[in-house]
Order: structure tokens, then sequence, then C-alpha cells
């Protein structure tokens, strides 16, 4: 039996298009700079805290831009207590399978997917923030192998939920050379987290776009705890306090480098209403006070946030509310950065 696949295009290879959409040396240097500061709060040896904060997906670059824009604006007045990764996130996971997965293969919502322009729409949109806004943004790393498509411009990587228990992820997030947080996967088993970032952190040898691929390992791999589904659907917080405490205990015993925690105020720890974000970022900083040990263990936040509150239908075009999962609008995003600089 024949396969059933068809070759459609050929793509470029990462090394193809970052000739053909060259940085700048004036990226190249704030990227040096971000990357030096982010490792600096990972480390302990800066003390302000990290916010991943943005749209759950880029879905339109002028609406993104706009976002970054004025996300720029809040970033100056609390430079000195958050440092903010932005989230540009441009491959989506479908738990179906179906739908919308990004402008990596759908760079234009209503055009067919066509992954060459999506390849080129999501390096051109990367740069573009950063030209404007002085941001390195973060990515989820939903395919390894197109990591290196974007590796000169990103500032962090996130490895999903229903990705962290892959052998290629674990081994590739080894060797990114940024912060990888690894969320705990949708059964919500901490363990199968903690040994992602074991795996992470540790040398590796493995096959990466057909070479054999060796690693150092990555010290600044991490935790992301995003909440997850018990096994009637029902989905569940994992930020309190004590699960905060059990994740410090798990560091301890495990032996691991910069021990750190991003709480994902949002997926199953908000139950996807959007607004649940700021109680739940609020109640992470009270468990923050209360502990020292869990102020230098819970490093920052991840907020979904867009120009507009709530989503629509992926074939909308309402401007700046999202076209997949239900965001924070910028009103209450602002507010709530505000609040957080206090509470540091």
């Amino acid at each position: 039996m024949h396969m059933q696949m068809e070759y459609v295009q050929e793509l470029p290879t990462p090394e193809e298009l970052k000739r053909r959409f060259p940085v700048s040396s004036a990226i190249e240097a704030i990227k040096e700079k971000r990357d030096e500061e982010i490792a600096a709060i990972f480390e302990g040896k800066d003390p302000r805290f990290i916010l991943i904060i943005g749209p759950c997906s880029a879905d339109r670059e002028d609406a993104v831009v706009d976002y970054m824009h004025r996300l720029a604006i809040v970033q100056e007045k609390v430079k000195d207590k958050i440092l903010m990764i932005p989230r540009l996130y441009t491959n989506k996971p479908r738990t179906k399978g179906i739908g919308y997965k990004g402008m990596l293969h759908q760079p234009d919502i209503h055009k067919k997917e066509d992954m060459y322009a999506g390849i080129v729409a999501i390096r051109h949109l990367h740069t573009r923030v950063v030209e404007e806004t002085g941001f390195t943004c973060a990515e989820e790393m939903l395919y390894p192998e197109n990591h290196a498509y974007l590796s000169d411009l990103l500032a962090y990587v996130a490895v999903g939920a229903r990705s962290v228990e892959d052998q290629q992820h674990r081994m590739v997030a080894s060797g990114v050379g940024i912060p990888a947080g690894m969320k705990n996967p949708t059964s919500g088993q901490l363990d199968v987290m903690m040994n992602s970032i074991l795996a992470a952190q540790n040398p590796q040898t493995f096959i990466y776009r057909g070479w054999e691929t060796e690693t150092t390992g990555n010290p600044y791999a991490h935790a992301i705890l995003r909440g997850y589904t018990d096994n009637l659907g029902n989905t569940k917080p994992n930020y309190h306090y004590e699960d905060l405490q059990l994740i410090n205990q798990m560091y301890a015993e495990m032996k691991l480098k910069n021990p750190a925690v991003i709480v994902d105020c949002n997926h199953a720890n908000s139950g996807k209403k959007p607004r649940e974000q700021i109680r739940i970022a609020k109640d992470v900083m009270h468990s923050r006070h209360c502990n020292p040990d869990l102020a230098r263990l819970v490093k920052g936040l991840m907020i979904e946030s867009y120009i507009l509150g709530g989503c629509q239908h992926p074939g909308g075009d309402t401007y700046g509310l999202s076209i997949t999962d239900p965001c924070l609008g910028f009103e209450d995003s602002e507010k709530l950065i505000y609040d957080l600089a206090d509470l540091l």
C-alpha cells in the first residue's frame, strides 16, 4: 500500500530562511541583553518578576503588533519590578486535531493553510515586534524542528501539556539556549513534569533536522503549573500554596539547577475563564509573601491577554479579539500588571 501523503511544497531550511530574512545587529544586541537579564532572574541574581503575557494565539499581525506597543508602554512603567516576555504563539496545539493551528499553518485565516507563507510570516512578525518594541518573545515549542526558524529571535519557549512527555521535545529543550518552561501534563502528574525538567537540564544526543546532534543541557529548564483535568473531564487547579510547597520539595529532592516555577493563570487553573486570572495571580503573590522559599521559587506568571476580553469564532473579524481561548482584555490586564508591581 502506498503512503497516504502528498508532498505539497518543499520548505526552506532554517539556515536558508535566516539568510533570506536576517536579523540586524540591533536585534542581536537586544536579544543578547534580554537573554542575560532573563537568565539572571532564573539564577536568583535579579529580583525582578517575570510576566509571560499576551494573546492565546498570534492570529493577525496588525492587532498583535498594536497589542505589543500598548504592552511596551506598561513595561516601561514597571521595569524596575517586572520583566515582560510577551506571548507570541504562532503554532497552536489542537486537542482534537482539527481547527485553526496558528499563523504558522494559516497566516491568513480566510485562506487555506500554506506553511511556506506561514514560516515567512512568523519570522516577519517576531522580527517586527523586536524592532518596534524591544521585546523578544515567548513561543510554544509545538514542533521541535521548527524552533530553529526563530532561534535568533526568541527569549523563551514553553513545552505544552501534551508534548511534555515526548522524548524529542525534552531533548530539543536541552539545547535551545534560552529558558524552557515544561508544563505539567493534562493528567496533572507532577513527576512527569519534573522528569522532563531533569531530561532537559542534562546533555543529550539525538537526531535533529537530519543531523546527529549533541547538547550541553539547559540549566534554565523549569516548571510551568497550568492546572489539570481529572478522569471525569473536570478542570482542577494546581497553583495553591500546598502545590507550590510540593514542587519546592520535589526540586530539592531531585537536586535540579535553578529551581523555578511559572504559574499559568489560565487553562485548567482558571477553567478557561479569563477574568479568573486576576484572582489567581494575586493568590500566587500572597503565597510568595507568606513563605520566603516560595518567593524564591515562583519566578513569574503566565497570563493570556489581548486587546479585547473574551474570544470569537475562528472565522471572526473583530480586531484584537482571540480566535482561540478567551483572553483577559487589555484594560483589565494593565490594571493587573500595576497591582502586581505594587505587591512585589
